[in-house]
């Protein structure tokens, strides 16, 4: 096992596993709450995930989903949402910022750090002070709490249901003729996108007015435009839930404009320095599948967000009885800049998170003499440094139900052995880098 995870490989790329059969599943899954529809939900079903504290808000927006043509799922807690996610592939999230076992934005990251999930549209329902992060962040849309009707809610998911339907999405770039332009057009093409390419302001303007644009590229000083010219709809008609996402292309080195910088309204802006990231944002932004991708996104996609450097200076503690375990995890982790202290029962790894400074995640071997993975854990969360560090169960078992009791255990992510290298660093990432 020790020597098949430190060389494991990613998988190829694949569209995910198919849909439980739910029924069957009853046992293993969390709670059902709100008596949503997850013992109805059928392959081809269009699934809404709804992460929310509150469980009789959770069920007007149950309501308000079944009525835009959703199955809905509710989990009030967000380890539980993870699982769900893993269970169920659902077509867009509804999430709660304030949650009881963690802060929402932590399941924004983590499923936008992994290239298996960050396609799929999240829409933030929190108090209005969350927004700007939460677009930020990667989140399609925002819904300010308290509501002022249902009314918001179900305009909010009807476009959230239109934009996950099969369909081209439309991009429009307007940007000047360069290699960085050629590059990025070269690597769509083929694709299933609509791209439009915008040859003046007026155009632009008149492609914004349609109100139907999924993503704009554009750059600083591209003919006079103004960050004014793009707000051309009411921002009221967009803001809802889907502000306009607009890449800005910024060679690297080059000051921002100080008007782009100061840009606000019915746009998210996020810069870029080069084709390639042009390329990567691009699939974020427009909440693409890999599976969807031409391979020339995919190899840009791909080699972004293995780039070395985002887990650097973090330090993860290994608990594991077997040592080999414990260096074939190390020597991954190690290789990407990041700092290992180990145990080798749940006794020290006690002791060092009580002890240890600048522990930022745990992964738990769960299969443990003495005191094992599962007890451990349980004991972790009653300490002060435990009750907010990202617990990551590592099981050997990999049997039916054993993600649902790790997480009842007090684990946020849960990973089978032997441990795939991809998968092992898109975990960390998603906890590890906001």
């Amino acid at each position: 096992a020790a020597g098949r995870a430190a060389s494991a490989q990613p998988r190829p790329l694949r569209d995910p596993e198919p849909i439980l059969d739910a029924a069957n599943e009853e046992e293993l899954l969390p709670l059902n709450v709100a008596g949503d529809d997850r013992d109805s939900v059928l392959a081809g079903d269009t699934v809404l995930l709804i992460v929310e504290n509150d469980l009789a808000f959770a069920k007007l927006l149950l309501q308000a989903a079944r009525q835009c043509g959703f199955k809905a799922l509710v989990s009030p807690s967000g380890a539980d949402a993870l699982t769900l996610v893993h269970d169920y592939r659902p077509a867009a999230l509804t999430l709660d910022i304030h949650l009881p076992d963690m802060q929402g934005f932590r399941i924004l990251d983590r499923l936008k750090a992994d290239l298996t999930t960050r396609h799929i549209p999240v829409c933030v329902v929190s108090t209005d002070d969350s927004r700007e992060r939460a677009l930020r962040a990667g989140a399609i849309g925002f819904l300010a709490k308290p509501l002022q009707s249902l009314d918001d809610a179900s305009q909010a998911l009807r476009e959230l249901h239109r934009f996950v339907q099969p369909g081209a999405r439309k991009l429009v770039v307007a940007l000047d003729a360069s290699p960085v332009r050629e590059a990025y057009l070269e690597a769509l093409r083929g694709s299933d996108l609509r791209v439009v390419q915008a040859g003046s302001p007026q155009v632009l303007r008149e492609e914004l007015a349609k109100g139907d644009v999924d993503l704009l590229v554009t750059e600083e000083q591209w003919q006079g435009l103004a960050p004014a010219d793009l707000c051309v709809q009411d921002p009221a008609e967009r803001s809802l839930c889907r502000p306009l996402p607009v890449l800005l292309f910024r060679p690297a080195g080059r000051s921002p404009d100080p008007q782009w910088a100061l840009a606000e309204g019915g746009v998210v802006l996020r810069p870029v320095d080069s084709a390639k990231r042009l390329v990567d944002a691009s699939a974020f932004m427009l909440h693409r599948r890999l599976a969807s991708m031409t391979q020339a996104e995919r190899d840009a996609v791909e080699s972004i967000n293995a780039a070395a450097g985002q887990l650097a200076g973090k330090k993860v503690l290994i608990v594991d009885d077997d040592v080999r375990n414990i260096f074939a995890l190390a020597t991954v982790l190690e290789s990407q800049g990041m700092r290992v202290v180990s145990a080798e029962n749940g006794r020290d790894a006690i002791r060092l998170v009580e002890g240890e400074p600048g522990i930022d995640a745990v992964l738990m071997d769960i299969m443990m003499p003495e005191m094992d993975g599962m007890q451990t854990m349980r004991e972790l969360r009653k300490l002060p440094a435990g009750k907010r560090l990202p617990l990551i169960a590592v099981t050997a078992k990999a049997m039916k139900g054993d993600r649902e009791k790790c997480i009842d255990a007090g684990a946020w992510d849960y990973l089978s052995k032997p441990v795939e290298t991809a998968q092992l660093l898109a975990v960390l990432r998603g906890w590890l880098c906001r």
